[in-house]
């Protein structure tokens, strides 16, 4: 909002600075400085500097300092009497400039100014034209946004359609080589090493040849022993065969490389979309980008079709009473029903299908007449999280694997460790009735283990169903635990979210670079 007419006295202000990887212009650096040089022209005293370097302007989630600035705002923790930011866009390049308004509003509610120092804009002098303004150059910064996120995108469908890799880990069995301008290899690029000249491009190449081997020997034993995921898994930890970075494997890598085409040579593009920070969705297969025999395949296509063929009849719909019907033959098998027990059918549905299907696994045993041994709903509720506590640790670590990220989640379990490096406690929080008919969710830190980042899954009134997310970095939050109520605090809900969406991008491992 353009400059207030303080005199006199030195007024107390904040600087906000925000960088992600745009051009140097709008360094933190620059921006302090020009700042700096605007609050010494209007008699204002810098007191407090909060910075997000590195993050993205389109959403307030992931800019801790934003938020905290906000946070200490509404609750009077500093005394200031305004915000110096360098320009609109480093507040914000919001894509429903409404937003941008709010947050301005809920500073001015407390009785702090938003100034952008490098804008011309009249505030004091016409509040109607200033308004006009904005809103006018809270839309550029919107705009040019999404015109940056198209291109990058035009650029990396450009790009897979010439046969090059982008992004994300080679995968086991295949290794990233660098080529040059004129498609000269020039090193296989080691795990977490990125290219360095813009020229140059990436490809696959096939890896060593025990490792080719052991993928063949994997849809193998899948195609013609009918063996599930997790005994092969199982098979070859026994063997003491290591997966991709020495890890060992599980289940879902596995299901990895039977399932992913690029061990047949074909590269595969925007399966899934995340554009600025929206929701994320899954892509029709209509809308895939592929560059079909990019890389010299290490497995014949014969037998990735075949075992393409087995997983589609597997996970083929079923109606509800084929549902119960197999539900009810398990029951006659084992003599009783879990989550566990139903999940280690690899050829049968999951627990989650009954739970989405029939409101809860509970629900299903009730159609087919089994009641389980104990009545009391409270140990009913306990077990039930529990099952699907491995439900969400699985679905987790499946959605980060699609963010071009390694998962590892045995070496330390429950801790999952994201790409070697950031460590990730998941908390389910059970909904407690008090007698007054009001909800609480009591949440217990696992502050032993360390965590970079603490997921809570608040449940609803019936511990069936997730009703929202709280994600919090350790560096902001100490404490062992809180009560959370249906209506919080703001410094709590700076936290929440309705889904997952926005943490798996905030971790995903991409390069601008490589699709420029």
């Amino acid at each position: 909002m353009g400059s207030n007419n303080y005199e006199n006295q030195l007024i107390k202000v904040a600087q906000y600075l925000r960088m992600s990887t745009e051009h140097q212009q709008y360094s933190l650096h620059n921006q302090a400085t020009f700042i700096k040089n605007y609050a010494d022209k209007h008699n204002m005293v810098i007191t407090h500097t909060y910075d997000d370097a590195g993050k993205s302007g389109v959403t307030i989630s992931g800019r801790q300092a934003l938020q905290q600035l906000l946070n200490d705002v509404i609750y009077h923790n500093i005394e200031i009497q305004a915000v110096l930011v360098y320009d609109v866009s480093r507040f914000g390049r919001f894509q429903d400039i409404d937003e941008a308004g709010y947050y301005s509003y809920l500073f001015k509610m407390n009785g702090v100014d938003v100034i952008f120092c490098a804008e011309h804009i009249p505030t004091k002098e016409h509040p109607l034209e200033a308004m006009l303004m904005l809103s006018i150059k809270r839309a550029g910064a919107a705009d040019l946004s999404k015109n940056l996120s198209d291109k990058v995108y035009a650029g990396q469908v450009n790009l897979i359609k010439r046969g090059y890799h982008q992004g994300g880990l080679a995968g086991y069995g295949l290794r990233r080589q660098l080529i040059d301008e004129k498609h000269n290899p020039k090193e296989i690029l080691p795990f977490g090493k990125r290219k360095s000249i813009q020229t140059d491009r990436v490809i696959l190449i096939p890896g060593p040849k025990n490792e080719r081997k052991i993928v063949n020997e994997i849809f193998d034993m899948f195609i013609f022993n009918n063996m599930p995921e997790f005994i092969i898994a199982n098979r070859l930890n026994e063997r003491g065969i290591k997966a991709e970075n020495g890890k060992s494997w599980t289940r879902a890598k596995i299901h990895q490389i039977l399932t992913n085409e690029k061990y047949i040579g074909n590269s595969i593009y925007n399966k899934t979309s995340y554009k600025l920070k929206q929701k994320f969705i899954r892509n029709p297969e209509s809308e895939w980008v592929r560059c079909n025999k990019a890389f010299k395949p290490i497995v014949s296509e014969k037998k990735f079709l075949l075992a393409k063929n087995i997983i589609l009849a597997r996970s083929s719909h079923l109606t509800n009473e084929q549902l119960l019907e197999h539900l009810q033959k398990k029951l006659n098998e084992k003599g009783k029903l879990s989550g566990f027990i139903i999940d280690e059918d690899d050829q049968g549905p999951s627990s989650s299908v009954y739970r989405n299907r029939f409101g809860g696994l509970l629900r299903a045993y009730e159609i087919i007449g089994y009641k389980p041994e104990h009545d009391y709903s409270y140990i009913k509720i306990n077990k039930e999280l529990r099952e699907y506590y491995h439900d969400a640790i699985e679905q987790v670590v499946k959605n980060i694997a699609i963010f071009n990220n390694t998962v590892d989640n045995q070496s330390q379990y429950p801790l999952l460790l994201v790409n070697e490096d950031i460590g990730i406690s998941l908390i389910i929080s059970r909904c407690k009735k008090l007698k007054s008919g009001k909800l609480r969710w009591k949440i217990r830190f696992e502050n032993s283990l360390n965590p970079d980042i603490s997921i809570v899954i608040r449940m609803d009134s019936t511990n069936h169903h997730p009703v929202d997310y709280y994600i919090f970095p350790s560096l902001d939050f100490v404490f062992e635990k809180i009560i959370l109520s249906e209506n919080n605090p703001f410094h709590l809900e700076l936290y929440r979210f309705d889904s997952l969406d926005n943490f798996y991008h905030m971790i995903e491992r991409t390069s601008i670079q490589e699709a420029v």
